[in-house]
C-alpha cells in the first residue's frame, strides 16, 4: 500500500501533528506564544521498541511541549548503514504521531539536528544517557541557552542489541 492509498481520517489525523521542516521557526514561535515550553528529542526510531517509548515518556516530563525530529531515510544511510532504516520515514513519522504524548513530529537532513535546534530553539533537548552530557547537540544547546536532559535507557531494549538478538536466532535457525 502507498502512503497516498490510506485512509484519509488517518492522513488527516497523523499530518495534525507533522510540522514540515521549512516550519520549525514558525511553529515553534506560535508554541511558545501560547506560553508552553518545548522539549525536542530525536532519532531514527527505525525499530520501534519500549526502550523507545520509555524515553518519549521521560521527555514529555521535562517541558510542556515534545517536538520529536526523525533522521530522514538518507540521513540514517550517511550515519548508521546504507541498508538503514528499515521503515521509510513517512511510516515513522506515522508511528510517532499516533503516540498520544507526543505533540509534534518532524524530520531532518542532516546526520545530526543541530539546524533543527537552532532554529526550534527548545527549552530542553533530551537524549539518551548512552550519549552522555558531551554529546554532538551538547555545544547547540549549550548556545541557544537551553538545557541537556539525559535519560536512561532499560537494559537490552536499544535498537543494536535487538538486531544482535534477531541475527542470532535467525542463524541458530539456518
Amino acid at each position: 500500500m502507498k502512503p497516498t492509498e490510506l485512509d484519509p481520517i488517518w492522513e488527516e489525523a497523523w499530518k495534525s501533528k507533522l510540522i514540515l521542516p521549512d516550519q520549525w521557526m514558525e511553529s515553534a514561535e506560535s508554541i511558545r506564544a501560547q506560553g508552553l515550553t518545548i522539549a525536542t528529542l530525536n532519532g531514527s526510531f527505525d525499530l520501534m521498541h519500549a526502550g523507545h517509548l520509555y524515553i518519549l515518556y521521560e521527555a514529555t516530563k521535562v517541558a510542556d511541549c515534545l517536538i520529536v525530529a526523525l533522521n530522514s531515510d538518507s540521513s540514517i544511510q550517511q550515519y548508521k548503514s546504507p541498508d538503514r532504516p528499515f521503515i521509510p520515514l513517512e511510516y515513522r513519522l506515522q508511528m510517532m504521531a499516533a503516540i498520544g504524548w507526543i505533540d509534534y513530529v518532524t524530520w531532518f537532513d542532516e546526520i545530526d539536528p543541530c539546524v533543527l535546534l537552532e532554529k526550534i530553539r527548545p527549552d530542553v533537548h533530551v537524549n539518551g544517557v548512552e550519549y552522555g552530557n558531551e554529546c554532538i547537540e551538547a555545544e547547540t544547546v549549550k548556545k541557544i541557552g537551553a538545557q541537556l536532559h539525559l535519560v536512561d535507557r532499560i537494559p537490552g531494549l536499544a535498537t543494536t542489541d535487538i538486531l544482535t538478538k534477531i541475527l542470532q536466532v535467525h542463524s541458530i535457525r539456518q
